[in-house]
């Protein structure tokens, strides 16, 4: 079988012989952006054409800075008291972040720390043996149980909860 010398397809992550890409280091994101002269996501943002239209007018400025201030501040509060349950919290405070940060330089920041530490602690997660993963699965299960049944206590079971389930009524 003749060979055409065009290069095989890449193993995709997941298959057999597949690496997931490394991710870019904070240090060569920033000198991405040094290089297409953007340094932030807000940057980017202002660069568009309907956010220079909206720059354009004072008073529609200010409005739309402070719509985004409320509907990201409230996002990333909904993701905080959704945090302790069941749910996708941080997920939620994380786009609430992204919102904020596309209008506010010190939401970026926070947004780019929050990332640097979530990854540095799946990474040293990911390199502990079994069972100290398996210990920090239980804590998080023991928690979110606790935080839910201490709500259901404080608020009142619902009545559709049937009479078995080992809570407060």
């Amino acid at each position: 079988m003749a060979t055409s010398g065009a290069p095989l397809p890449t193993p995709r992550s997941g298959e057999p012989g597949g690496e997931r890409p490394a991710r870019p280091s904070i240090e060569e994101r920033r000198a991405q952006y040094a290089e297409d002269g953007m340094h932030s996501l807000r940057e980017r943002v202002a660069e568009s054409g309907w956010r220079r239209r909206i720059a354009a007018r004072r008073s529609i400025d200010r409005a739309y800075r402070l719509g985004v201030g409320i509907v990201g501040g409230l996002i990333v509060a909904l993701g905080l008291a959704a945090i302790p349950l069941p749910g996708p919290g941080w997920f939620i405070v994380f786009a609430g972040l992204f919102v904020l940060g596309s209008e506010f330089f010190w939401a970026e920041r926070l947004l780019e720390f929050a990332r640097a530490h979530v990854t540095a602690w799946t990474e040293w997660l990911g390199r502990q043996p079994i069972w100290v993963r398996a210990l920090v699965a239980l804590a998080t299960a023991a928690f979110v149980y606790g935080v839910l049944v201490l709500t259901l206590h404080l608020t009142g079971v619902p009545s559709w909860v049937p009479g078995w389930v080992p809570l407060w009524h």
